[in-house]
């Protein structure tokens, strides 16, 4: 081990921002950590159904706080495809080439992750369980494609974007929410913040790409500004003060993104400017770095295997019966503590999901 992590520190060039890597390894893991604890699979009467500890104990709504960082992902995201393209258009690299290699990075491994999903959904049916079960858990699998869908439109459409003020968008996201909760019948709009809202992030990426980044004084900026306009619309403003989709709740921040969920995202993008400086100190260390380059290169494994991986550990689990923070209902502390011992087993099974399928990801890498 380690060999192999003087190896990689050796092999990473001089100029790479290490930090940039940090904060998506940071951002990816954030989301998977945070599905883990408020993503409930309980077992009633022989059926699956999915829920959340955020319905029944509102006051974990600052977990989502921390481990929503989607908004990390997509900064990090438009600030480096913003880079890849310009460095691509300077060396004569048509667009479509460059944009190939991206799309590949992202959709190969899905491409794997469906057609796993496609044999072990009709195995399950035909081994009787339930169909309301089976689509319960298909659909949670599926959910993170939506991001996939979002993050590979907006780094199709880079050179456009990559020169809109994060202004701009932020101004939809705000007139599209005024709409949608003052105008009947326009519910149907806040679609519209798919897009919008994570423009947002993702257009401050770009611009800092074009314009170097910022200092430490808009980073604090960015931090109070941001978290000071998420909690007057949480406290004042009506809304939810998770940053993630509750079941049965009937307002989310996150589906579509609200203007809450996008001040939110201000804030945390704030945050990591202030990390830069520390993350840059830190990961000069060989084991650091390697820990951030490993997981930057199963970033899209990591993504979109989490959610297979803890639906594996509860199937095995039923072997023993109803296992608490397993198959029980999220109705209290006992739950949370008795989910949080899981997490390693679930990371562990991750792990085994990644050592399967990473090749997709790696064979697109370079």
């Amino acid at each position: 081990m380690h060999d192999l992590l003087t190896r990689l520190d050796a092999a990473t060039p001089a100029d790479r921002d290490r930090a940039l890597d940090a904060l998506r390894a940071l951002a990816v893991l954030g989301v998977v950590a945070g599905h883990w604890l408020v993503t409930a699979l309980v077992m009633e009467s022989g059926t699956v159904r999915v829920t959340s500890p955020l319905r029944s104990m509102p006051q974990l709504a600052p977990v989502s706080w921390v481990f929503q960082t989607l908004a990390v992902f997509f900064l990090v995201g438009g600030l480096v495809a913003t880079r890849g393209h310009l460095r691509a258009r300077a060396k004569g690299v048509p667009y479509g080439r460059w944009l190939a290699g991206r799309a590949a990075r992202l959709f190969r491994p899905a491409a794997a992750l469906a057609a796993v999903w496609a044999v072990v959904a009709p195995a399950m049916l035909a081994w009787g369980a339930e169909l309301e079960s089976v689509q319960a858990l298909v659909e949670l699998v599926a959910s993170p494609m939506w991001f996939l869908l979002v993050f590979a439109v907006l780094t199709a459409a880079t050179p456009l974007v990559s020169r809109l003020h994060p202004a701009w968008p932020l101004a939809v996201v705000g007139l599209v929410d005024l709409a949608r909760f003052t105008v009947d019948g326009a519910g149907g709009l806040g679609w519209v913040n798919v897009a919008a809202g994570w423009l947002v992030p993702y257009c401050m990426g770009a611009a800092w790409a074009r314009r170097g980044l910022p200092g430490r004084a808009a980073g604090w900026a960015l931090l109070a500004g941001g978290a000071a306009a998420a909690v007057a619309l949480v406290t004042w403003g009506g809304y939810p003060a998770s940053m993630v989709g509750v079941p049965g709740a009937p307002l989310s921040n996150l589906d579509p993104p609200s203007l809450a969920a996008v001040a939110f995202g201000l804030a945390q993008s704030g945050a990591a400017v202030l990390l830069l400086g520390p993350l840059r100190r830190l990961l000069r260390r060989p084991a650091a770095w390697g820990a951030v380059a490993l997981t930057n290169l199963a970033a899209m494994t990591v993504f979109l295997w989490h959610q297979t991986a803890m639906i594996a550990i509860a199937s095995v689990g039923l072997l023993a019966g109803r296992l608490p923070g397993l198959h029980t209902a999220p109705d209290g502390p006992g739950w949370v503590l008795a989910r949080t011992a899981w997490l390693p087993v679930f990371a562990a099974a991750l792990l085994v999901c990644c050592t399967a399928f990473h090749v997709h990801e790696r064979r697109t890498a370079g």
